[in-house]
């Protein structure tokens, strides 16, 4: 485990370029470690702390290079998190580690909570205590619950009806609290369904990443229901970007979408990504999941206004990237 990137002043120095110190949780997972990535690009110090339960290390072996960065293995909710952030001192604090499963909190609620909102409260006792400016928290469309117009506002009213999405918003109230007791400022991006390079098609995976993995190993692809349930798909390199933008002065104590405001259906998307495959679009079919929401989409023209920021990627050219990363991944096995 290499230490933290040298002591120096934590605040940014524009006259002389100096980057900020930013510490991201989560930070070998697929959105973390793209975001480690960009902030690195940018010229930032990176610290990730990730527990590696789902991230991988694999990730970071571009970051791993680069003497501006450094991995904690280590849980959210360990005191030791507290006093790395204390002798490390970031300016901002990116937080993405998640138990990020609505089945597993609908079977287990009390972990979940454990992860989420104690693992949130640590984070949060973390930037304090090492004097934190802001910190960036990646929240969920599950906030949202049955929204009752699409795409979704930033505004919409919030109705959580899973665990996991309740301890979701509960991380949003914590971050509230911490600005009125310690002044630590927040923004809140609400993530709609990201892919891309790095996303695993195991475990709690993203349809993307699973149509993706089976189109191109030749076995089975299934399509729930009809095919016509809707999800808005958002490229992690667009994410990142939000996340990036985030990290400044702009956003102050909001909550800003992060998708592209359009909706695609389970069976449109298997068709473009078996086209990007070069397979034959033929998935099985089986029943509707039960709890499964019929559309989504988010209306991301707030983070247009207060961050600058904007969706850039198309789903065709996402999904061309998306492959062309998996199919090196399965050629270098």
């Amino acid at each position: 485990m290499r230490r933290p990137p040298g002591r120096r002043s934590q605040r940014r120095d524009e006259k002389r370029g100096v980057g900020m110190r930013v510490l991201v949780t989560g930070g070998a997972g697929f959105i973390g470690s793209t975001l480690v990535d960009r902030l690195l690009q940018d010229g930032h110090e990176v610290i990730a702390v990730d527990d590696l339960s789902s991230g991988n290390r694999d990730n970071l072996t571009s970051a791993a290079r680069s003497p501006r960065f450094a991995l904690h293995e280590l849980d959210i909710r360990d005191p030791a998190l507290i006093s790395l952030a204390a002798e490390w001192r970031p300016e901002v604090v990116c937080h993405l580690a998640a138990q990020i499963s609505v089945r597993k909190s609908v079977a287990d609620p009390v972990h979940d909570a454990r992860l989420n909102v104690e693992g949130t409260a640590s984070v949060l006792t973390a930037a304090q205590s090492g004097g934190a400016r802001k910190v960036v928290f990646a929240s969920s469309v599950a906030v949202y619950g049955r929204p009752e117009a699409i795409p979704v506002p930033g505004n919409a009213t919030t109705d959580p009806r899973s665990p996991y999405a309740a301890s979701k918003l509960s991380g949003e109230i914590y971050l509230a609290t911490f600005k009125a007791l310690y002044g630590i400022d927040y923004t809140t991006l609400v993530l709609s369904n990201v892919y891309g390079p790095r996303q695993s098609p195991e475990g709690e995976a993203g349809v993307v990443a699973i149509f993706t993995d089976g189109l191109l190993n030749g076995t089975p692809t299934v399509v729930y229901g009809e095919g016509t349930q809707t999800r808005d798909y958002i490229f992690v390199d667009d994410v990142v970007d939000g996340f990036a933008r985030a990290c400044g002065d702009v956003g102050s104590g909001g909550r800003f979408n992060l998708g592209t405001g359009v909706e695609t259906t389970d069976r449109a998307l298997h068709t473009l990504i078996a086209q990007a495959v070069g397979a034959p679009d033929e998935p099985a079919t089986a029943p509707a999941r039960l709890g499964d929401l019929p559309a989504m989409a988010v209306d991301p023209a707030p983070a247009l206004e207060a961050l600058g920021w904007r969706p850039r990627t198309d789903l065709t050219t996402g999904l061309k990237m998306t492959v062309e990363w998996a199919r090196t991944r399965l050629s270098s096995r």
